[in-house]
């Protein structure tokens, strides 16, 4: 009996059927002919919510944005050639940073291939060692009991393969030969259909927890430090490190990106604390550093910590074993899960730290905290703790806009941010808050590319508003993506900080090559983004002061609201000038205290 386009279609029914039932909620399409059965069949799957796309690159980091907000694998199809190198940005950043896709990529069969057919490229493993697992599904047969059997297997090992140990890409390759379309409907009943009350074909066991500290020597008693960066986790684990770090008695630096900036031990203002000497050369170094997740963005805190005596221990915690260790200081690693190992070292070193040693952090991070809010202006103090709430009258900076945009969010918010100078400044300026929004941003592999996608894909989760702050070089690179939110009638806001170019690379050794600095690496575009807004159907709002911010912000995250574009227009050099002063300033005001 020969193959039919009814059977293909009843194996691809099967294969949706059992995504479904292992707990996948969203699927992400992009056009094409060779991609239509698997297109059709997400779309028709009735516990799927599928997200139509025009680019594929963007439906990529849709995906990548909306995988980070719920915790749960998303697939993806597109058609074949490059369509599906589209994807690769993606699949990068969803490998480096843990994030479980499904990546379903048609294909043409083999008889078509490296022959000149049309649209045709090598797509075998064509994501390299990003897919932590590739498998070429086959030409799809008839739909026999066996042949439904391996589809529902094969969906099933998808989603629990993207999810354990190390969340990552699964790619399938799906060769498919015409007829694409069914010729007159399919059967309503499946000739093999699943498991009774839902339950997947191939259950899961819950991954057996090793929470266990036996045999790992003890944290030392006195100085210590937790350095807690992005883990995948979401809140729930931030909670945890703070009170963790709160338990022990440790010193807690945490990226905004961990959700761990919290709690008494947290102390914000580690960037520039660790940027001045006479910080450094009055503190004692610490007897032990706990890490957990991946390193911070901030340069002064991994050149301190590489900087540190050998026999210092640095322990790295860390669920999925990453390798984190660039300078190569680790001196023991451990895979735990964090949500039990947490409270196992909270319970076995309770109390162990120096509070005296964690009080001269505290002390500092208040004094550079007013350091801040002075130097970038009134609109800042608002953010210190225990200081009093300001005006708004001060003009916008880079630094202000950030802690503004946060500021206006509370915890049943997200701020997603760019992966150049915004997060740089997040991670710089944001203060410790228990009732903060959730922070995510690709630093995975810390491209630009997809960065409003991702954030159209975390506000599609529907989980409260969500903010994007972005510079100008980064939102025209994903400007297309616009067309998504007006299709899919999503809202974000966007806080745009526009400097005419790539406003970090003043801060790096090129600045100082005047002869063509300028045109090939700061790169000013001269754009006017109130005409891109007006093209994709968004409103656009220019701000000048923290005020205007604030009610503009206050306005935007209404539900319903769509697209807004909220810019503030800033000036390159003095953007390095006004980093510079604050620096300066944390400096003299630790010295004078």
């Amino acid at each position: 009996m020969t193959a039919t386009v009814t059977d293909t279609y009843l194996l691809l029914r099967a294969f949706c059927d059992e995504l479904a039932r292992c707990g996948v909620t969203d699927a992400c399409t992009s056009p094409g002919s060779r991609s239509t059965p698997i297109v059709l069949s997400l779309a028709r799957e009735r516990r799927l919510r599928s997200w139509s796309h025009v680019d594929e690159r963007v439906s990529g980091f849709f995906a990548l944005g909306l995988a980070k907000q719920t915790g749960r694998p998303v697939a993806i199809t597109v058609t074949s050639g490059t369509a599906a190198a589209e994807l690769a940005p993606a699949v990068i950043e969803a490998a480096e940073a843990r994030v479980p896709l499904i990546v379903l990529t048609s294909d043409r069969p083999p008889e078509l291939r490296d022959v000149g057919a049309g649209q045709t490229i090598d797509q075998l493993k064509l994501y390299g060692g990003a897919a932590k697992w590739f498998t070429e599904v086959g030409v799809v047969g008839e739909a026999t009991p066996a042949a439904l059997r391996w589809m529902r297997t094969l969906a099933c090992r998808a989603v629990w393969t993207a999810q354990d140990g190390r969340p990552g890409v699964v790619h399938l390759n799906m060769p498919l030969r015409e007829p694409l379309v069914l010729s007159e409907p399919l059967p309503q009943e499946d000739p093999l259909p699943g498991r009774p009350d839902g339950r997947p074909w191939v259950a899961r066991g819950r991954r057996i927890a090793d929470a266990s500290l036996d045999g790992i020597e003890p944290l030392p008693h006195g100085r210590g430090v937790i350095v807690a960066g992005q883990t995948g986790g979401g809140r729930a684990i931030g909670l945890a490190i703070a009170s963790a770090a709160e338990a022990i008695g440790y010193v807690l630096l945490a990226d905004p990106l961990s959700q761990a900036r919290r709690g008494p031990n947290a102390v914000a203002h580690y960037d520039a604390l660790l940027r001045d000497a006479g910080f450094l050369s009055g503190l004692d170094a610490p007897q032990a550093v706990l890490r957990i997740g991946d390193l911070p963005t901030s340069k002064p805190l991994r050149g301190w910590l590489a900087g540190l005596d050998p026999k210092i221990p640095q322990i790295a915690l860390d669920p999925h074993h990453a390798w984190h260790d660039p300078d190569a200081v680790v001196s023991t690693r451990l895979e735990r899960d964090l949500d039990e190992a947490l409270p196992a070292f909270a319970r076995d070193h309770s109390g162990i730290g120096d509070a005296t040693w964690v009080e001269r952090w505290r002390v500092a991070d208040g004094v550079a905290g007013r350091a801040i809010a002075a130097t970038i202006g009134s609109g800042a103090k608002r953010l210190v703790r225990a200081e009093a709430v300001a005006d708004g009258d001060a003009t916008l900076s880079e630094p202000l806009v950030a802690i503004e945009a946060a500021a206006a969010l509370d915890a049943g918010a997200t701020l997603v941010v760019a992966a150049s100078m915004p997060i740089r400044d997040v991670e710089t300026f944001l203060p410790a808050r228990d009732d903060g929004p959730r922070v995510l941003s690709n630093r995975g592999a810390n491209g630009i590319d997809g960065t409003v996608a991702t954030a159209l894909g975390a506000a599609a989760a529907g989980d409260g508003p969500v903010v994007l702050l972005i510079g100008d070089v980064t939102l025209a690179y994903d400007l297309g993506a616009l067309l998504s939110a007006r299709r899919l009638q999503l809202d974000l806001t966007i806080v745009l900080i526009d400097n005419d170019g790539g406003g970090i690379f003043h801060f790096l050794p090129v600045a100082t090559q005047s002869d063509h600095f300028e045109h090939h690496i700061a790169t000013p575009h001269g754009l006017d983004f109130a005409v891109a807004a007006q093209l994709y159907g968004a409103r656009h709002v220019p701000v000048a002061t923290a005020a205007e911010l604030r009610a503009e912000l206050a306005r935007a995250t209404r539900p319903g609201a769509g697209v807004t574009i909220v810019q503030a227009t800033t000036d390159r050099d003095e953007n390095v000038l006004l980093h510079r002063h604050v620096w300066a300033a944390v400096a003299e005001a630790l010295a004078a205290k």
